[in-house]
């Protein structure tokens, strides 16, 4: 398990330069990245590392990731999205 440091690191890296990406991933880095098991959380500071017009195509399925590993962490964070339940506070 990761420390809270380095939690902290990976929400600070989740903000991004287009808004759309960073209201896609907010849900997700507030919701669900506590959970992960170490294995996604690595998985998730790679998908951190593409670009932002990138991972916004992949989050909208407007094109389909090449890296088959990334595919499934992805699909978390489009499944946070689903759930529409308020969002309190800030991350």
């Amino acid at each position: 398990m990761m420390d809270e440091i380095e939690l902290k690191r990976i929400v600070w890296r989740s903000r991004r330069g287009l808004l759309e990406v960073d209201l896609q991933l907010e849900r997700f880095v507030k919701e669900v990245l506590p959970t992960l098991s170490a294995a996604d959380l690595i998985l998730f500071q790679d998908l951190l590392l593409l670009s932002d017009n990138d991972l916004l195509d992949y989050l909208n399925c407007k094109t389909e990731c090449p890296d088959e590993r990334l595919r499934p962490i992805l699909e978390q964070v489009r499944s946070a999205q689903i759930t529409r339940r308020p969002l309190t506070g800030a991350i």
